[in-house]
């Protein structure tokens, strides 16, 4: 049939229908098999068969497709309609299933009221059991008889576990267990025990101890030194308190142990331990001297100055006045140990002279005197004064420290603001401890100077006027002593 189509005349619209044709082909095939193809065909009839060949073989490739997919969807429709049988049978089951569950919770609540109604009484009587383990347990967990024995909360719980389910009663032995344990806890409260127990140290080491329970009160020890010991209910554990009291009431403790009478004193805590714990939070005078910061210590160093400083002028002021005393009895033996006696040299050394020249030679001898006598004196004054304001100064900047916690984090959290306040309270109590006693000191301490110094005078003044007298009778005049 194609080869019709090559005659003369009809070439040029038979290659023009042909390459119509080929490239309708070419675009209907994949360019890797186009360009095969192109390479392998020889000429246009070639071309064409070629073509047409691979028309049929895509129709096959259809057909065989068309055939799968056909397979495909009836292997799907098969898997759906299985699907639905077991969603059917699933939905039969599960309806089967409430109608079982609803049936059962019926019947629950029927054989539930049977329960209660045969309990009847008993039921009240089953809630008082666990309303007292409840309470029993909240007991023993603070309490130190625990700490002899750490067992018995474990039944209450499971004994108040178990009476607050309806479902079950309590036996006759765990009622006679529940009344054992109150007996036991009101008779350990009565007594004064000695027993073996795991202690807690204060290096955080475990280790076993004898201890003396007195009542619920608390527990001390002198097993190796006498101490207090914390009962801790969170911890089920004994404690020894990171701050002992004072050395009289541990004292105590051993006179305690040690004693065969039947009534001995020992210090206690009526609280059961809330004091002791509070005494460990309590700041010791190291706490409260180091709130006051750097003007604190500043004061505290001023004050221990100002007491040495003072202790010293008072005690040798003390012995100038009796050395000054004893060479009043012996004035014609001046000694050079002494204010009044280098004073009396001075006087002995210028007998020859007038009388307004050993006056001024006098007047020179005490005042080189005056410097010793009143050394340190100002310096206590200053002292007395700077302490109460170096006070201020520290309230001044612990206020400014509070104001600035109070811009940053609030009025909220007090613990934020109390340490600017307690360095201010401190440093004021700190600067008036400071002041008040050194006032009293230099007072003292003045007062044995100015008495030093009236005597100076007060001799000087008499040399002179017995001079001036003798001077007097030597030319014949009356005398006249001052």
């Amino acid at each position: 049939m194609f080869s019709s189509l090559s005659r003369p005349g009809a070439t040029g619209r038979t290659s023009g229908l042909l390459a119509s044709l080929l490239a309708l082909g070419l675009a209907s095939v994949p360019a890797y098999g186009q360009s095969q193809d192109q390479n392998q065909a020889e000429s246009l009839d070639s071309l064409l068969d070629m073509v047409q060949s691979k028309t049929l073989q895509d129709q096959s490739e259809l057909k065989r497709r068309e055939a799968e997919f056909a397979s495909a969807r009836d292997r799907q429709a098969q898997l759906l309609a299985e699907a639905n049988a077991r969603r059917d049978a699933a939905e039969a089951r599960s309806k089967q299933l409430e109608q079982n569950f609803d049936a059962n919770k019926e019947q629950i609540t029927v054989r539930e009221q049977t329960l209660t109604n045969k309990l009847g009484a008993l039921k009240e009587l089953f809630g008082i059991f666990q309303q007292t383990a409840g309470d029993l347990q909240g007991v023993f967990h603070d309490s130190p008889v625990s700490a002899q024995y750490p067992d018995r909360g474990e039944f209450l719980e499971a004994f108040a576990k178990k009476m607050s389910r309806a479902s079950q009663i309590s036996t006759i032995d765990e009622i006679e267990q529940l009344w054992f344990e109150l007996q036991r806890e009101m008779t350990e409260t009565g007594k004064v025990v000695r027993f073996d127990a795991p202690v807690l140290n204060a290096a955080g080491r475990e280790v076993n101890e004898n201890v003396i329970r007195i009542g619920a009160f608390g527990v001390v020890t002198n097993d190796p030194e006498p101490r207090y010991l914390a009962w801790r209910g969170g911890d089920q554990q004994l404690a020894e308190l990171k701050r002992q009291p004072s050395g009289r009431y541990l004292d105590m403790i051993d006179d305690y142990a040690e004693s065969d009478e039947p009534v001995a004193e020992l210090g206690l805590d009526p609280t059961g331990g809330s004091l002791l714990a509070r005494l460990v939070e309590s700041p010791t005078l190291g706490d409260r001297i180091e709130q006051g910061g750097i003007v604190g210590y500043v004061i505290i160093g001023l004050g221990i100055v100002a007491l040495l400083l003072a202790l010293e002028r008072i005690i040798t002021l003390s012995i100038v006045g009796l050395k000054v005393a004893q060479q009043e009895r012996d004035v014609e033996h001046p000694s050079a140990g002494n204010p009044l006696g280098r004073v009396l040299k001075a006087y002995h050394a210028n007998t020859g002279v007038d009388a307004e020249t050993l006056e001024m030679k006098l007047g020179e001898a005490t005042l080189k005197e005056l410097p010793k006598i009143n050394r340190g004196l100002m310096f206590l004054k200053i002292i007395s004064v700077a302490a109460p304001l170096l006070g201020l100064l520290g309230t001044v900047t612990g206020m400014i420290n509070t104001f600035q916690a109070i811009t940053l984090f609030g009025t909220g959290d007090p613990k934020t603001m109390a340490g600017g306040i307690s360095q201010a309270l401190v440093t004021t109590v700190l600067g008036l401890c400071v002041a008040i006693p050194v006032v009293f000191l230099h007072s003292a301490a003045s007062a044995r100077a100015k008495s030093v110094i009236h005597r100076l005078r007060e001799q000087s003044a008499g040399l002179i006027a017995e001079y001036m007298e003798r001077g007097r009778s030597a030319m014949g005049s009356p005398s006249v002593r001052t």
